[in-house]
């Protein structure tokens, strides 16, 4: 079954990669033990991808009248296919970030904002040395007006209805002391009661 596809796999890399210490790497990586490991990471990239697509997506009023967004599939490929890609070179997670929230407040719908974004990035670096005489406490002003961005879509919630707001309330609270949208996703689905009739 699935250990035969995986050391399949496993002896198809090891071809690939000739040397000692690249072999032993693979190897390890394709150990049946570690799928629980695994697949944990996936969860919790499925988890922070769609909570941050879902805030986005509000604030760009991108939701039908249903709260549908409008070509989820197509971003939900794309974050998985840069996570495995930025993976492969060893780059930190490349995902789809909350930050958004604040290029598409002023106007961004397309993927024109993040290639702006990347290139002041890019001549950024070379003020690298200017932007460490900041302290870290000078983007705190940024990060909280992503965060009163995101928070207003609280607003649309029912506040008369307990079983609506609550689970809301404590996924909000748990996202923020957290600082991980999954662990905010996973405390909505510990209190969030049965779905109704």
């Amino acid at each position: 079954g699935v250990g035969i596809i995986i050391s399949m796999i496993g002896s198809m890399l090891v071809k690939i990669k000739s040397n000692d210490a690249k072999e032993k790497q693979v190897m390890g990586a394709l150990n049946v033990a570690l799928i629980p490991v695994i697949v944990t990471f996936l969860f919790v990239n499925i988890f922070d991808t769609a909570g941050t697509l879902m805030g986005v997506a509000e604030r760009a009023n991108l939701q039908d009248e249903n709260g549908n967004i409008e070509g989820l599939s197509k971003s939900l490929k794309a974050d998985s296919i840069s996570s495995v890609i930025g993976t492969a070179f060893g780059c930190p997670p490349v995902t789809s970030y909350v930050e958004s929230a604040a290029g598409v407040s002023v106007g961004g719908r397309t993927g024109l904002t993040a290639v702006t974004i990347g290139l002041l990035f890019a001549v950024g670096m070379f003020f690298l040395p200017l932007a460490r005489m900041l302290p870290g406490f000078a983007v705190d002003g940024a990060l909280i007006y992503v965060a009163m961005l995101m928070m207003s879509s609280l607003k649309g919630l029912d506040w008369d209805d307990l079983t609506e707001f609550a689970p809301a309330v404590c996924t909000t609270i748990m996202m923020a002391f957290t600082f991980s949208i999954a662990n905010g996703i996973a405390c909505l689905l510990y209190t969030s009661p049965s779905p109704r009739d």
